[in-house]
């Protein structure tokens, strides 16, 4: 026999209780399965299928998407996908250390204006999430066009010929990737600076802390919560990036992203692209889970 319980003055029981979490919880659960779980079963399962004569899926289990992803072809081992994989994260990399090195100085910026002109500057930060990425990515094609002191100046210093742009090359590759994704790490960074506790500073200061002891040991601490939450929203996505280095790259410098939509598209090939989707998401996972075991782990005193 359930205990009765007192509940906000309210009397009931456990079962009662549960119940109602499960009634509450019922439409978040349903919406995760039918739009998260469901659709990840099936890539898993086209990840395992194979390739028809014209592209498409035939229902019999194989490695053969895994192994092909890992090198080995028909013509032996090659590196090609795994160097693919291998530069996805590398650009995800730069991109994610050089919008944290852009946003903390952005964010204490902000933070040092008045109220009414800090909210001004968020939402100039923000402005970039009302227009649509490609829209984006084709607006650096003007601001990096010869005609511009941007692509000028490189001229005149020796970086590119004369009369030349600046796109495509793997330049406006990580200008794109940076410009796109520092508002997902300024934003909450900036939440965390707001909310500094600077005696903790002037104490560091006091003591004679240099200004490198005091940012690793007084100011990286408390904005720890902001940095992590950027970080993931960084990396993450820009793993799986593929509109800018198609624009901006001129569809030379092709990353994993690239190749999941070469396969969905003009190569029609579902099963392999399912393959890359899947090996996209273990290495996402495997990337968080050792930023989630480093941070915890690290030392800044």
């Amino acid at each position: 026999m359930d205990k009765l319980l007192v509940w906000y003055g309210e009397l009931t029981t456990n079962r009662r209780l549960l119940k109602r979490g499960l009634m509450f919880l019922s439409p978040g659960m349903l919406w995760l399965l039918i739009f998260l779980v469901l659709p990840g079963l099936m890539l898993i399962a086209a990840s395992f299928a194979g390739r028809g004569a014209y592209g498409e899926l035939e229902w019999h289990f194989t490695f053969e998407n895994y192994k092909r992803l890992a090198g080995f072809g028909i013509f032996g081992w090659t590196a090609d996908y795994l160097m693919i994989v291998w530069r996805s994260v590398w650009v995800a990399f730069i991109t994610t250390i050089v919008s944290v090195v852009l946003s903390y100085p952005l964010c204490f910026f902000i933070a040092g204006r008045s109220e009414r002109t800090r909210y001004l500057w968020l939402t100039l930060v923000i402005i970039p999430f009302w227009t649509n990425m490609v829209i984006r990515a084709y607006a650096w094609f003007l601001i990096l066009a010869p005609e511009l002191p941007v692509a000028k100046l490189a001229a005149f210093l020796g970086i590119v010929p004369p009369g030349s742009a600046l796109y495509p090359s793997v330049f406006a590759v990580y200008l794109g990737m940076v410009s796109m994704f520092l508002p997902f790490v300024t934003l909450p960074l900036y939440s965390s600076v707001e909310r500094i506790d600077w005696a903790l500073v002037e104490a560091a200061q006091d003591l004679y802390a240099s200004k490198v002891r005091v940012f690793m040991q007084a100011i990286l601490p408390q904005t720890l919560p902001g940095l992590s939450v950027g970080v993931i929203l960084t990396f993450v996505p820009a793993m799986g990036m593929f509109v800018v280095p198609d624009l901006l790259g001129g569809a030379k410098y092709m990353l994993v992203g690239n190749l999941i939509q070469q396969q969905f598209g003009s190569s029609r090939d579902w099963a392999f692209g399912a393959a890359i989707s899947i090996g996209l998401m273990i290495l996402t996972m495997f990337s968080l889970y050792l930023y989630r075991r480093k941070s915890k782990g690290v030392n800044l005193v």
